[in-house]
């Protein structure tokens, strides 16, 4: 399970440095693509399979899946973190999430995502308000 908020930064080849806590879980291979929100999705290959198979079993005249698909798998990019943990941001998901040099990078249970930290601070300010009144909705009966 990733947890927790951290801030690396983009170095001048668009490669990120993944938090310590999160490598060994990524080491086998990641798949990077467009998330909600302009963020970016971080998937263990294992979770990205599997989501995949969910969209498999979608029919194929359901439009929305379809769509959904389409911008999901054509943004997605593979790779095997290097020794240092690096993986690239291809150019195309950098500017979809408008990413620039300050990153933040948190742990969404299954998955990692990747925001621009201004980004993140902004939609962190809107969502805190209302984070309260959702929790019912989202857990029904609260914690």
């Amino acid at each position: 399970m990733f947890l927790g908020t951290h801030t690396p930064r983009l170095d001048d080849k668009g490669r990120l440095i993944l938090p310590a806590k999160f490598r060994d879980e990524l080491a086998g291979g990641v798949v990077i693509t467009k998330g909600q929100e302009r963020c970016l999705y971080v998937f263990p290959m294992p979770e990205f399979q599997r989501i995949a198979g969910q969209l498999r079993e979608q029919p194929m005249t359901h439009k929305a899946a379809r769509a959904y698909s389409r911008v999901f798998f054509a943004s997605a990019h593979d790779e095997i973190p290097d020794k240092q943990g690096r993986v690239t941001i291809p150019i195309h998901l950098r500017e979809y999430a408008a990413l620039d040099r300050e990153l933040v990078v948190i742990g969404a249970s299954t998955r990692v995502e990747i925001w621009d930290k201004r980004s993140w601070e902004t939609y962190l300010a809107e969502s805190e308000e209302d984070f309260a009144d959702i929790e019912e909705g989202v857990l029904p009966g609260g914690l």
